[in-house]
């Protein structure tokens, strides 16, 4: 099979946002690229994630071509394409429609840094402007927002957030969502402030190693 590690990647970061509730249905999608060839390890349109398999995994290159797989890919595709083709860092993708976070999505309200492991994703997370879904104007939205933070909220729509793997992009759409519970939850008691901006840098500077 066709870049198997890769797939097995992909496939255990879906099922385990779904089981962890990040999705639900078939909603999301997850990708990962293969630095030597290029290619792109993308999850099936459709298919319910209890019943997903490695061999479920499509292999497309960056041009959206099929190249191993009898499933047709997700219907995110153009985004993630249209990411790692403008950001050549990014080797993975994890696009959830998680609650809380989609909550803001909808809001069109980003989310500020009122939590000191906002640094783990950026000074904040935006919010890209809406676009039709399914268009390579999604992705285009998205990378000017992803310029700012490794993940951002997609307008009317879901989150979305990238990492150096699969995995690592998945695990910061879980800290998305949980930073906007706890925003949430902040909210209804008071008025959660936002660190000021030069602590955020900080912060962003130490988590980052520099």
């Amino acid at each position: 099979m066709l870049l198997a590690s890769l797939r097995e990647q992909v496939c255990a970061a879906a099922v385990r946002s779904y089981r962890s509730g990040l999705v639900r249905g078939t909603s999301g999608n997850w990708s990962a690229r293969d630095p030597l060839t290029g290619l792109v390890a993308v999850t099936p349109s459709g298919l319910a994630y209890e019943k997903m398999t490695p061999e479920d995994i499509v292999v497309v290159n960056l041009d959206g071509e099929v190249v191993e797989g009898g499933r047709r890919p997700s219907s995110e595709l153009p985004m993630h394409l249209v990411i790692y083709r403008r950001r050549p860092d990014v080797g993975g993708i994890a696009h959830t429609h998680s609650p809380y976070a989609t909550a803001l999505a909808v809001l069109e309200r980003e989310l500020p840094p009122v939590l000191i492991e906002m640094a783990l994703v950026g000074t904040r997370v935006p919010v890209a402007p809406f676009a039709m879904p399914g268009t390579p104007e999604v992705g285009e939205a998205a990378v000017a927002a992803l310029a700012e933070a490794q993940a951002c909220l997609l307008a009317r729509h879901g989150v979305v957030a990238v990492g150096r793997t699969v995995e690592e992009a998945t695990l910061t759409a879980a800290r998305v969502e949980e930073m906007a519970q706890i925003y949430h939850l902040a909210a209804q008691l008071g008025s959660p402030e936002p660190i000021p901006a030069e602590v955020m840098e900080t912060l962003v500077r130490k988590y980052r190693g520099q």
